[in-house]
């Protein structure tokens, strides 16, 4: 009969806990906590939508880019390289200046 009632005084000592506690105050209305979730999901969906363009458009620069190199490495252009594989015209360099 020791058990029971040593069962019963936890159970009792709990409930005056959890009636002293309160009511959780912080607890948002369930159409609150709905919203932040809908929210929370709108701007991953946001965010999937700003990764997808970023991703085509990395895509459409690196063809691009592709496109450049193969136009470069293209015979016509040739002749401005020497055999080091350095330009024969540095588009940078400053026409006024001699180099002699």
């Amino acid at each position: 009969m020791i058990r029971p009632s040593i069962f019963l005084i936890g159970l009792l000592f709990l409930l005056i806990g959890y009636a002293a506690a309160g009511p959780e105050h912080d607890l948002q209305p369930r159409v609150a906590r709905s919203s932040a979730c809908q929210e929370h999901t709108n701007l991953h969906h946001r965010l999937d939508v700003v990764e997808k363009q970023v991703e085509d458009t990395v895509e459409k620069l690196e063809a691009e880019l592709a496109a450049l190199l193969d136009i470069v490495d293209a015979p016509e252009w040739r002749p401005l390289m020497d055999s080091t594989g350095r330009t024969a015209v540095d588009i940078l360099e400053d026409p006024k200046r001699d180099w002699s």
